[in-house]
């Protein structure tokens, strides 16, 4: 079941009220960013967050699912987006803990130096 418009734009409504929260649809569901970096994901009317430290820390009891069929990574599925205080300490932990996102690379206009 793909995620609805209107979930979406609630978890995205109450996640940008901690900071840059932004989306990329991806296959009927959604990647999730914090400034910049990708978070987790909404599939099936779920939000789910990747199982960095903090979030584990932060929710220990919280269920882990795989969000779509092939997920190769565990993830922690999120129930309360509305509590403001948590979901502001889950974001800017895992901002510090997750990679800064790949460079995308310029691209050539063909191999130079030839004749």
């Amino acid at each position: 079941m793909a995620t609805t418009k209107e979930f979406h734009d609630f978890i995205l409504e109450n996640l940008q009220k901690v900071g840059e929260v932004s989306t990329r649809k991806m296959m009927g569901e959604y990647c999730v960013y914090y400034q910049g970096k990708m978070i987790g994901d909404i599939c099936d009317n779920c939000l789910f967050l990747k199982p960095t430290a903090s979030v584990l820390r932060l929710l220990p009891d919280a269920e882990r699912a795989y969000p779509y069929e092939g997920s190769k990574t565990l993830m922690v599925m999120v129930e309360d987006v509305e509590d403001t205080a948590l979901m502001k300490k889950l974001l800017e932990g895992m901002y510090g803990e997750l990679p800064e996102p790949k460079k995308k690379k310029a691209k050539s206009k063909g191999a130079e130096g030839q004749d």
